[in-house]
């Protein structure tokens, strides 16, 4: 487990930083589109192509990582009114579920790659797949983590954030 255990934080660490250096790229691709519309009046056709794929890689990659570090949205709350065995199932089928969802957007976005992979992303000339593979390498994340807290919590171990 101490193995996994690194490797799920380097994972989730990486994603954080794929999110972040993501996120600085649409920031300057944004404003680099308005500077060029308002300014030079000679607005790049690609921008909002790339500004796209960089909006799904910050949510998808920002999401795997918050599963990871339990940053997703929670009734702490109710569930902890209960006593610790209904908090242990309430935990074991949020994880369950949580992996549903990441199975779920694997499989979705693997198809919608392959039904698109001969189409291509107007004005940049790559193939429509590319805008389902940070859903698909985060129904991958998602999983690996969401198996990560499982084992954790019947080993009674906690996971560390990667973020601490």
């Amino acid at each position: 487990m101490n193995l996994f255990t690194k490797l799920m934080a380097l994972l989730s660490r990486w994603a954080m930083y794929i999110a972040c250096i993501c996120l600085v790229g649409l920031l300057g691709v944004v404003v680099y589109g308005v500077v060029m519309r308002y300014v030079f009046n000679d607005s790049p056709a690609y921008v909002e192509q790339v500004a796209l794929l960089l909006v799904i890689s910050v949510s998808m990659f920002g999401a795997s990582a918050g599963v990871r570090d339990a940053g997703h949205i929670g009734l702490d709350s109710l569930v902890k009114m209960l006593p610790e065995k209904g908090q242990f199932w309430c935990r074991f089928i949020v994880y369950l579920l949580s992996i549903a969802f990441a199975v779920t957007l694997f499989f979705g976005a693997s198809e919608m790659a392959v039904h698109t992979s001969k189409d291509t992303i107007p004005t940049l000339g790559i193939s429509e797949s590319f805008r389902y593979l940070p859903v698909i390498l985060a129904g991958v994340l998602i999983t690996l983590f969401s198996l990560e807290h499982m084992i954790a919590q019947f080993t009674r171990q906690e996971v560390i954030p990667s973020w601490h």
